[in-house]
Formats: structure tokens, C-alpha cells, sequence
């Protein structure tokens, strides 16, 4: 039984003259038994052998700081692994040997030469290193090289099919200098998601991403129906620790699968920052659409971001129901509970199943409507899913509609009955199960992204080249006032207009939505968080 093993225990860049022989631990299984059975070697290497009984032990302090091959890594969780270890080293070399102390909380990497392991220090020396979000710090070993022929043969096995793993992924230049970086000067990557169904947004990129270093510029896509990114970084390092570790992962259980190689191009010329592209180094640019860029507190409550190789997500787990009512996710395996709000004091005279389609249409797909025969200012709504459904209240629950505001609850039933045969309806309860105007039917929709309280100014798309200003302000003047109007920057399909009035928005959103602008456009209405 020995104490334990002489470490390094200085920040990452700073100096400190000795290494500390860290506590006894009692862990006796195969997969423990190297945090408790390394000890430090007065020769300047690391090797598994026993030692004398020390609580602690003070190498050479000339040593302290000075480069090494040997990178020791503090701050590690206890549960990482062989291979997310690796990934911090190689980007900037081989990595010829690992040894992972669990359960101390940290790792020592073995690089194939003093450059590339200086190379690794001085870098992070400048860029948090992080291990499942957590930041580590890296720093030189006071040790030479590693020795763990005696490491127990679980321990063993698992490191050398990390290192194979990590090899196998190394390009093969045989004009390679030592120190050299993989991809060259190449900073940008393309990132293809596949198997997409949730919706992937600007700021989930840059999180992820922005994990390996500093992400300059962000550009989506949809090419050959699939969605695309290009991701510029700082530096080619973080390119390639990026590549290296997100290839093949999936942002989700299942799903939303990164498939990520290098761009040829060298830069990326970004000219709007909105829900398509970002450039983070120019917050002056504009949104190019009239529609503002995305509130990342719109888009998800992220969970902890993980990194590791295996994983079924790097979100492990899905947002929270509230956090995806306010996405528009889809909660996959949730039970169709709570799809149906009860919806009163509406104006009797006014208001139709269409009506409601339309309004509630705008935060969900509205599958049936039912107008009370009895009490026809209360109505049933039913939606696809209950975070639509929850959506829904959050944002029209008190919002006025023709003279009356809306008092909106969650209903006790759980679907909306059709009535039977023969039954008297007189048109109050629709079934639009099938409705070609549902919002939120394809994955990754810019719907998803564009949900906003209801507004005085409504966001226009879908206009022909042949409507103008006057047609349009005309045809919404006869719903309220027209306030303002503006199409959008070098784009005329799509346009703001200003109401007088909340109310009068939602009056001439359910009026304008989906109207007739020729023989083969209809218009498509939404609320707007931008104003003219």
C-alpha cells in the first residue's frame, strides 16, 4: 500500500518549486487502484512502484515551471476520461502516454516532444481548458516522462485505446516539424447536423463550440435539405480541438448529429447578425431582416455542456419542459398531457374556430377548436404538444382580442372530441389536424426561433415582388391604424408593420394571416419583438 504521488499543484504559466504527495486513499478495485498506488520518483519520472511512507515530497525546485514533455492537468473530474484528456494535447502533437488519477482529480499527458508540449501550456496559458464545461488547469509536470508499465491492466488497456484512438485521427505528414498543429492555419470548420430534430440555433453553436476557444464568426445554412455551419475560430488549435472532439457526437440523445471537417475557405464574411449568421467581433452590424438577433433566453435552458466521446448527447439530457415551451421543442417520449387550454371570455359575435386557429397558431400547431354550443364565449383549444399548449397561455393570457381579454387555463380534458354523426354543431368545433398552415411541423424551423409576445408590430414574409407598400398598408388599414412601415434591407419579401395598438395587431394578424397577395402567394403574419 503506498500514500500516494508526488504532483504538481501551481496554476497553469506560474512556477512553484514542489510537488505534493497527495493523501492516502483506500479504493482497492482495479479501476481505482492507480489513483492509490503511483508514487513519485526522485528521478523526475512518474512510475506506479512502491515508494517510502511520505506524506510529502519536494523535488529539485530548479525544476519547478521548467518545460517538460509532460503536461499535469489539476481540477479533473473524477469520472473523466482517458480520451477527453487526450483530446486537450492533440491538437498540438502525438500524445505518447496518459495517467489518469481519479481519484485525485488529475492527469498527467506525456507529449512526444518539449514543443509541443510548450506549445499546449503556453496556449492554455491564454484559453480556459475545459473538460465537460469544467474549467482544468494545465501547467508542466516537474516530471520528465511517464512510466506506467505497472499500472493495473484495466487502467492500462483503457489508456492504450485512448492513445490508438487519439493516433489513428493524426494526419499523416511526413514533412511534420515537432511542435507543428494539425489542419495548418485552417481556423474554420463545416459542421453538417443530421438526423436534426430539434431545432439547432446560432447560440447553441456558439456554446458548444466556443468550449475549445474563442469562436470570431458563425454562418448557417440549409444545403441539399440539410442543415450547415460555418464556424470560424480565433485559432487553427481551436479548430482542431473542436473537430477533434465534437465529430460524430450528438447535441441530443439521439439526434442532431455533428458531422464536422475543415472549410476551404481561410475567413468568413459575415454581414448581418441575426438568426442565420453571427459575427462576434462586430455587434455593430445589422440584422439585415428587421428582426432582431436571437434572445439566447429564447432558445433553450442549457444544460451543462459535455464533451465526451460516447456520450448519447452533449446535452445529456432535454431541456426542461418550461425552457422548450419557450423554444418550441418537441419533448420527445413526454406524455401528451395538457394539450388542451380552456379559453374564455371571448367576444361571441367575433371570434370563430379559424379565429383561434389563426391566434393560437402563432405558439403551437392547432390540431381541433370547439366553440361551447352553450357557452359560446369559451372555447377548447387543442395543440400538438403541451409545451405549445403552455406556450400559448404564457404568451396570450390576458391579451386583448376584440374588446375582450382572453382568460386562458390549462383544460381538464386531453383531446378535443369531433362531434358524432348526425350531431348539431353548427360549425363551432374544426378539426385542423391537417392544416397546410401549421407553423412548427418541419424540425428546425426559423419558426422555432421567432416566438414573440404579442406586439403592435407584426412581421411580414412570403410578399411578391409586384405588391408595394400601398397595397399592403391598405389592406391591414381596414383591421386598425397604420403606424409605420418598412421592408427589409435589399429583401422585399419581407416587411415590419406597425399597428396602432396591441389589440389592433392581433386583430389584423387573424384577419391577414395567410391572405391572398396573387394567384400563388399568401402572407404569413407574426408578432415582432423589433420596432420601426
Amino acid at each position: 500500500m503506498m500514500d500516494g504521488i508526488a504532483v504538481d499543484i501551481s496554476a497553469a504559466g506560474t512556477k512553484r518549486g514542489s510537488d505534493e504527495l497527495l493523501p492516502q486513499s483506500t479504493g482497492q478495485n482495479g479501476a481505482t487502484a492507480i489513483a492509490n498506488a503511483v508514487a513519485a520518483s526522485p528521478t523526475g519520472t512518474i512510475s506506479p512502484t512502491n515508494s517510502n511512507d511520505a506524506k510529502k515530497v519536494k523535488l529539485d525546485n530548479k525544476n519547478a515551471g521548467k518545460a517538460s514533455r509532460v503536461v499535469h492537468i489539476r481540477n479533473v473530474l473524477s469520472d473523466a476520461t482517458e480520451s477527453e484528456i487526450i483530446s486537450l494535447g492533440v491538437p498540438f502533437g502525438r500524445v505518447t502516454n496518459i495517467l489518469l488519477l481519479k481519484g485525485k482529480n488529475q492527469a498527467f499527458l506525456e507529449m512526444e516532444n518539449e514543443t509541443a508540449a510548450t506549445t499546449m501550456v503556453n496556449y492554455y496559458s491564454h484559453v480556459t481548458a475545459n473538460v465537460r464545461g469544467k474549467p482544468v488547469y494545465v501547467q508542466f509536470s516537474n516530471h520528465k516522462e511517464l512510466k506506467t508499465e505497472n499500472a493495473p491492466a484495466q487502467q492500462t488497456a483503457a489508456a492504450q485505446a485512448a492513445l490508438a484512438a487519439a493516433q489513428s485521427l493524426m494526419p499523416q505528414s511526413h514533412g511534420a516539424q515537432p511542435g507543428d498543429t494539425l489542419g495548418g492555419q485552417n481556423t474554420v470548420l463545416r459542421v453538417i447536423v443530421e438526423n436534426m430534430l430539434y431545432p439547432v440555433t446560432v447560440d447553441i453553436l456558439h456554446q458548444i463550440f466556443s468550449k475549445f476557444g474563442a469562436v470570431l464568426k458563425i454562418i448557417t445554412f440549409t444545403k441539399n435539405n440539410t442543415f450547415q455551419t460555418l464556424i470560424q475560430f480565433a485559432d487553427s488549435v481551436s479548430a482542431q480541438a473542436a473537430k477533434l472532439s465534437l465529430d460524430g457526437q450528438n447535441i441530443y440523445n439521439a439526434c442532431c448529429t455533428l458531422r464536422i471537417d475543415y472549410s476551404k475557405l481561410t475567413t468568413l464574411n459575415v454581414k448581418y447578425n441575426n438568426e442565420k449568421s453571427r459575427d462576434y467581433t462586430r455587434p455593430d452590424l445589422p440584422s439585415g431582416d428587421g428582426q432582431p438577433p436571437i434572445d439566447p433566453a429564447m432558445a433553450y435552458d442549457l444544460c451543462q455542456y459535455f464533451s465526451v466521446p460516447g456520450m448519447p448527447g452533449i446535452f445529456p439530457a432535454m431541456p426542461t419542459a418550461a425552457a422548450a415551451a419557450a423554444a418550441g421543442l418537441r419533448m420527445a417520449g413526454q406524455m401528451q398531457q395538457g394539450c388542451v387550454l380552456l379559453v374564455s371570455n371571448l367576444n361571441a359575435e367575433l371570434v370563430t374556430p379559424e379565429v383561434l386557429f389563426t391566434l393560437f397558431g402563432v405558439y403551437g400547431d392547432v390540431h381541433r377548436v370547439k366553440i361551447i354550443f352553450a357557452k359560446k364565449d369559451t372555447a377548447l383549444v387543442q395543440l400538438a404538444e403541451p409545451h405549445q399548449a403552455q406556450t400559448a397561455m404564457t404568451h396570450l393570457n390576458g391579451v386583448k382580442m376584440f374588446g375582450k381579454p382572453l382568460r386562458i387555463t390549462l383544460s381538464k380534458h386531453q383531446l378535443v372530441q369531433l362531434p358524432k354523426e348526425g350531431q348539431p354543431d353548427a360549425g363551432l368545433t374544426k378539426d385542423f389536424t391537417s392544416s397546410p398552415l401549421h407553423r412548427f411541423k418541419k424540425p428546425g424551423s426559423k419558426n422555432f426561433m421567432n416566438i414573440y409576445p404579442p406586439s403592435a408590430t407584426l412581421h411580414l414574409s412570403n410578399i411578391p415582388p409586384n405588391v408595394t407598400e400601398q397595397d399592403i398598408t391598405s389592406a391591414f388599414s381596414r383591421h386598425g391604424s397604420v403606424k409605420a412601415f418598412k421592408f427589409f434591407q435589399k429583401d422585399r419579401k419581407m416587411a415590419l408593420i406597425q399597428m396602432g395598438s396591441v389589440e389592433e395587431a392581433v386583430t389584423a394578424l387573424v384577419a391577414m394571416h395567410n391572405y391572398q397577395l396573387s394567384n400563388s402567394s399568401h402572407l404569413r403574419v407574426s408578432f415582432s419583438k423589433a420596432t420601426i
